[in-house]
Order: structure tokens, then C-alpha cells, then sequence
């Protein structure tokens, strides 16, 4: 399996985005996007804006293409129907619930076998939640120090999500529409991108 090992403070300020937006409370030593020195094409702004959305989803482009496929053949908007697949990955709504204090370690989390949805053991990071599915850490596992951290602090947890913080569990209320997605991503640049 590929895994990126770029520098996140690097690759954050290369991609113009906040380190913050990755659950990093690092402060990068300037400003997002100060390092660009010249002006994009058309192209090179639309790769950038897909490279940001792979980063941030930590997908690598194989994976993100089938979402692009995917969310052409569903009925809607493209753009928000792929950025809807990518928040109900099971390691993004972890770190939503805030199980994790960021996605890689959510990503973690669900490859070691920490969550179950609805009661059943999941280890598959990409698998797709919907609406009703109830994601809970495993009774075994809760006594773990990371865990016993995510009962004291209190996260701002989306609408389409809810979390109790004492029994550790989620639940899916709705599936994510566009409004829900706190980044500042333009998903028309990527499906502009694939569309050529």
C-alpha cells in the first residue's frame, strides 16, 4: 500500500491551506500560499485544487478517481456529490466525531481494528457510511489514553453527524451536503480537470 510521507507543514503551505484544516496545531512559519511566485494556468490551478483535496482526505489518485467516477453516475452536482463520498469515509467521520486528532490518526484507528459501524468490526478505512449507521469505539478498546482524552475536550461536530463523548459512539443523521464541508475546497476546478 503507497503511503505520502510529504512534510504536512510543507505540503500545507504549498497547497495554500491551513495546517489547522489537517488537525495540526502548528503554526507554519508563513503564510499559506506566500511561497507562489508566479501565476498558474488554467490546468495548473485545477491540479493544484485536486492535489489539496487528496491531501486533506489523505487519498491517493487512483482511489479519488473512482469518487470522480462514482459521483459522475449519481444524480446531482459532481462536485458535491464526490465531496459528499469523501466526508463519509469512515476515517474522515472519525476524525469529524473527533475520535482522532487528525485523520491519519483516525486512519490508524480504523486499520487497527479501534470502530465498529452498527455493531460489526470494520478495519477498512474507505468504507462508506450512511445514513442511521452507528460508529462506536470497540468496549475493549475504550480504556486506551487516546481515548480516555476525546471524553474531556468537547468537539464542534457537524449537523449531519451526532456524538455521545461518554458511551464514545456516533451517529450518521444525514448524508453531508456541500454546506457541511467547513474547507475551502472548489470542487468545479476538479470535475473541470476530469472532464477533459
Amino acid at each position: 500500500m503507497a503511503v505520502s510521507k510529504d512534510p504536512i507543514l510543507k505540503r500545507c503551505r504549498y497547497l495554500g491551506i491551513s495546517p489547522a484544516v489537517m488537525g495540526y496545531n502548528k503554526k507554519s512559519n508563513r503564510n499559506p500560499g506566500a511561497n507562489v511566485r508566479h501565476k498558474d494556468s488554467e490546468y495548473g490551478t485545477q491540479l493544484k485544487e485536486k492535489q489539496k483535496v487528496k491531501f486533506i482526505y489523505g487519498v491517493l489518485e487512483r482511489q479519488f478517481r473512482g469518487y470522480y467516477e462514482e459521483a459522475e453516475r449519481m444524480r446531482g452536482i459532481s462536485g458535491e456529490n464526490m465531496l459528499s463520498l469523501l466526508e463519509r469515509r469512515l476515517d474522515n467521520v472519525a476524525f469529524r466525531l473527533g475520535l482522532g486528532p487528525t485523520r491519519a490518526a483516525c486512519r490508524q484507528m480504523v486499520s487497527h481494528g479501534d470502530l465498529t459501524v452498527n455493531g460489526k468490526s470494520v478495519n477498512i478505512r474507505s468504507y462508506l457510511v450512511n445514513v442511521g449507521d452507528v460508529i462506536a469505539v470497540k468496549e475493549s478498546r475504550q480504556k486506551k489514553e487516546m481515548f480516555a482524552d476525546v471524553k474531556k475536550f468537547r468537539v464542534i461536530v457537524p449537523k449531519w453527524l451526532e456524538f455521545d463523548a461518554e458511551k464514545l459512539t456516533g451517529k450518521v443523521l444525514a448524508l453531508p451536503k456541500r454546506d457541511d464541508i467547513d474547507v475551502d475546497i472548489q470542487e468545479h476546478l476538479i470535475i473541470e480537470l476530469y472532464s477533459k
